[in-house]
């Protein structure tokens, strides 16, 4: 009997000294995050998505091999200022009010633009709502700065483009030289053509993924690659030149190509690091881009248009999210997601509180990375009061006054819904329709074949557009 005491009286205190062990120890560290952000990547340029045969993208098939492809990833905005203004503030266009980089219509006449809205070389009778600047007012919450409240380190290199407020980053460098942000001219500095940029950004982004090994880091690693004035190292030029005569193919820019492949080093790069420094499996990375690519540059099909326009080319991109352990390896979805889910998605993951200081336009998305029932509560949103011609591609839209495939873009409204897609053309009082699903290239407007959901999401975008205060173009330029 005493033996059985004796006993139990050791399991008891194991199991008490075990408890205690438990309770001494750290709890679970939420995971880093990666975000590698392409400028001007076409959703097919990226090999993951099957579309393209040419470009050579091992790293980011790799990496959609090993995690989450998300077909439908929209970065909020057809331009670069104020997709990245969307993504790291978590709210749509009429929040922060950043349209287009300077602020102003540009790339066409005055004299064609049906509105008076700010434009480049008009008076100030065109200034008939504040002008959009790239400038992300410093009262907003960033994603570093929600982070931070849950002890992220935190780095952004290269491209910013959203003003001159750091929005609570640790570490900053616009080419992998810390505290290189400005040129001469105290403007934010540009890196466009600088053929070794992306290599000096990578490391960079390296250095700071090890100094910071033992604690949550956030990373948010963009890319000056593929923008133009497109630039490469003379090698992988004529490799992919080489390779374009061989396959007989008079549609591709080699030079862009060889850009391709710069990005894509620079993701297996930062994936190899992570498995190098033992963090794959306590680190979600993303791959994505902030608008659809420049068709004189790429071919966006089967998606349509490209850069500047609100069709699929102009506001899909590519985009894959590996989270070892976490996120099913090769899996793919088609659910919507936008850049604005960042912020609900970081905020759960870090145990961080969302900011009351301005709308929570996104939602989360933790469930579709952990492989669960995901469907898209959220409507996406896209708004553009400006006017946008410049270069010699994705002109689709016609002037006012008649002349055809004059702009990129006009003042219009956009809706996402599931697979619907709606668009009103202030310029032009005019409605399109698309089932995405059905229709990925937006070929048949059913406006007027299906009045019930037409009127549905028109009705919707009609209160967005109030509650939002988006400014709506309303006076004739006579």
């Amino acid at each position: 009997m005493k033996k059985s005491y004796l006993c139990l009286g050791l399991a008891l205190w194991s199991l008490l000294a075990s408890c205690e062990e438990k309770k001494k120890e750290k709890p679970k560290r939420p995971p880093n995050i990666v975000i590698v952000y392409a400028d001007d990547m076409g959703w097919a340029d990226a090999g993951f998505n099957n579309v393209r045969a040419f470009y050579e993208t091992p790293n980011l098939d790799r990496l959609a091999s090993e995690g989450l492809n998300l077909r439908r990833f929209y970065p909020s905005a057809a331009n670069c200022a104020p997709s990245r203004a969307c993504m790291l503030t978590g709210t749509f266009t009429p929040r922060h009010g950043v349209y287009i980089p300077q602020g102003l219509s540009r790339g066409g006449s005055v004299e064609q633009m049906r509105f008076k809205v700010p434009a480049r070389g008009a008076d100030s009778t065109f200034n008939t709502f504040p002008v959009s600047v790239n400038q992300v007012p410093a009262s907003f919450t960033s994603l570093a700065e929600l982070l931070r409240q849950k002890g992220y380190a935190s780095a952004r290199f290269g491209k910013w483009h959203i003003g001159d407020d750091n929005q609570g980053f640790g570490v900053n460098s616009a080419n992998g030289e810390l505290g290189q942000i400005t040129n001469r001219h105290g403007k934010e500095a540009r890196y466009y053509g600088d053929t070794l940029v992306a290599e000096r950004l990578t490391e960079a982004s390296v250095n700071f993924m090890r100094e910071n090994k033992d604690r949550p880091f956030f990373l948010y690693l963009a890319h000056w690659e593929v923008h133009a004035p497109n630039a490469a190292r003379k090698g992988r030029i004529a490799y992919y030149r080489k390779k374009a005569e061989e396959q007989g193919r008079t549609d591709i820019n080699p030079v862009y190509a060889a850009e391709v492949e710069q990005i894509d080093r620079s993701v297996g790069r930062i994936s190899e690091a992570l498995a190098e420094l033992g963090l794959e499996e306590n680190t979600l990375l993303i791959f994505t881009s902030d608008n659809g690519g420049v068709s004189a540059n790429t071919s966006n099909l089967p998606l349509r248009a490209g850069k500047g326009t609100f069709y699929e080319g102009g506001i899909r991109t590519p985009c894959v999210m590996r989270w070892k352990g976490v996120t099913k390896p090769g899996s793919v979805s088609e659910q919507p997601v936008n850049g604005v889910d960042f912020m609900p998605t970081f905020a759960e993951l870090s145990g961080a509180p969302l900011p009351e200081s301005q709308p929570v336009d996104g939602e989360s998305i933790v469930p579709l990375l952990r492989g669960k029932d995901y469907k898209r509560k959220k409507s996406m949103f896209f708004h553009f009061p400006l006017y946008l011609g410049t270069g010699n591609s994705d002109k689709v839209l016609p002037s006012y006054k008649g002349k055809s495939a004059y702009w990129r873009s006009v003042p219009c409204s956009v809706l996402i819904w599931d697979d619907w897609k709606l668009i009103y053309y202030y310029e032009y009082d005019r409605h399109e329709l698309y089932k995405l699903s059905e229709d990925i290239s937006e070929k048949n407007n059913l406006w007027n074949k299906d009045r019930e959901k037409a009127q549905e999401m028109l009705a919707e975008m009609r209160r967005w557009v109030v509650e939002t205060d988006a400014p709506v173009p309303l006076v004739e330029n006579i």
